[in-house]
């Protein structure tokens, strides 16, 4: 059976760092975020965090909070046939509680940044940069509105991503060979 790896984390600590490391190791990447960006350039709205906001808790409104899992399980399912996959973005407790039932295999790794780091970080990110006030409501809104909390203290493995590349890519290598044992 392959192997199907959800990495999970608040907005700033690497998780698409850790999901593109285990794509250039040869899993096949599923970015349950994407359904969010998909959704909104078909109906034509600008990608900001207002309507980020607004259109995952839409989406979770009209699918219930495991709509990602939900919605990303075809892609899944046809990635799965011939290779590895990892998940970039699983939030809600009820997404995982979905995942876990139809892929018992699957193994979390939470990475965990302080948080004055993380926003640090997303203050500098090429790819949708956050003020501090705007990572902070986005933390709150996440926690509070999503259940975010639930994947993240129920993880198989944990990375504390506070210091280097050099230093989150060995934890990473240290996963990897733990998982394909």
């Amino acid at each position: 059976m392959k192997n199907i790896i959800a990495i999970v984390g608040m907005c700033g600590s690497g998780k698409s760092i850790a999901s593109e490391y285990f794509e250039n190791i040869g899993y096949k990447k599923v970015y349950l975020g994407g359904i969010t960006m998909d959704k909104l350039k078909e109906e034509n709205l600008e990608v900001n965090p207002e309507n980020e906001k607004m259109m995952r808790e839409r989406l979770r409104k009209e699918h219930g909070m495991g709509a990602y899992a939900l919605l990303s399980i075809p892609k899944i399912e046809e990635l799965i046939k011939t290779d590895n996959v990892v998940l970039d973005g699983l939030y809600s407790w009820d997404e995982l509680k979905i995942l876990k039932e139809k892929y018992p295999n699957i193994k979390v790794i939470s990475i965990v940044v302080d948080k004055s780091i993380r926003y640090e970080r997303l203050t500098t990110r090429e790819i949708r940069p956050l003020t501090n006030e705007e990572a902070q409501k986005r933390d709150i809104s996440e926690i509070e509105n999503v259940a975010k909390g639930g994947p993240i203290a129920f993880a198989d493995y944990y990375i504390l991503n506070n210091n280097n590349m050099e230093d989150y890519t060995k934890e990473l290598d240290r996963i990897k060979k733990e998982i394909e044992k």
